[in-house]
């Protein structure tokens, strides 16, 4: 399974793209354990003190969040998966 990583997160890895042994069959939260173990530096910025996923960071599973629509770190992956993580999006005001 591929990551794809945003912004900052991206920043903090040097690379958009990254690659976790995660097959079909495993679930997205071993998919975001294996991104997490193979760059530790992202923990300080997607997890609270408590270890949890931070408000303000997003993630989706095929454009959607598997926390709203799936069953969150249980949904099971399935061949074709897109997985991303990003943090907030700011944009300028419209006047």
């Amino acid at each position: 399974m591929e990551w794809r990583l945003f912004a900052n997160l991206a920043e903090t890895v040097g690379t958009k793209h990254v690659e976790v042994p995660a097959e079909p069959g495993d679930t997205f939260g071993e998919a975001f354990e294996q991104l997490l173990e193979a760059h530790p530096e992202l923990e300080d910025e997607v997890l609270d003190d408590d270890g949890e996923l931070r408000d303000h960071i997003r993630v989706l599973r095929n454009d959607h969040n598997p926390f709203v629509k799936d069953d969150g770190y249980d949904t099971v992956l399935e061949d074709g998966d897109e997985l991303a993580l990003f943090p907030p999006v700011s944009g300028g005001s419209r006047k």
